[in-house]
């Protein structure tokens, strides 16, 4: 009995941790609160549909800190893309700041790249979209670097890990995701 506890909690404690898919880089284990509407993205890997996520989400963490600016970005990674399977860059928004009750983000800022609602096409099989959102805690002055500016612009292809390093970000402070089928 005592073993079947103590693997359950390996099991249970492995699952929270996950907040980002597997293979993800950079993983995340501090779940970030997203919401859309009235639809939470809990646990991570919720399956929404189309309709529901169609607006920016509500998005909120219990470890925010007041005195930090922070970065978002939701990323589709499975763009069909002929034979194989590429990335799209949704949303990168800057300046999201702690609200009144401590946990809830929000700004005013619509970019760099404004929120696009997932679109996933009717694919035959099925093939459900993974959805990533990630937040970073911004550093001052951020501006998306040079050398990412023409990928972020078409918001195909992005690989968050390079923008990560090319933007000296650090690590993600939450993450989450979600999944919608065509």
């Amino acid at each position: 009995m005592k073993q079947s506890i103590v693997t359950y909690l390996a099991v249970f404690t492995g699952v929270v941790a996950a907040q980002t898919p597997d293979g993800f880089t950079p993983s995340v284990s501090t779940h970030l609160d997203v919401t859309f509407g009235s639809k939470a993205v809990l646990p991570a890997g919720t399956s929404l549909a189309k309709e529901d996520t169609a607006k920016q989400p509500t998005i909120a963490f219990a470890g925010a800190n007041a005195t930090e600016t922070y970065l978002f970005f939701m990323i589709d990674l499975d763009v069909p893309s002929g034979s194989s399977r590429n990335t799209l860059l949704h949303a990168m928004i800057q300046d999201f700041k702690v609200g009144t009750d401590g946990k809830t983000l929000t700004s005013t800022a619509t970019g760099p790249v404004s929120y696009m609602g997932p679109a996933p096409p009717k694919e035959t099989p099925a093939h459900p979209h993974h959805y990533v959102e990630v937040l970073f805690v911004q550093p001052a002055g951020f501006a998306v670097p040079a050398a990412q500016a023409s990928v972020v612009r078409s918001r195909m292809g992005f690989k968050l890990a390079d923008f990560v390093t090319a933007a000296q970000l650090g690590a993600p402070v939450a993450g989450n995701y979600f999944t919608v089928t065509g």
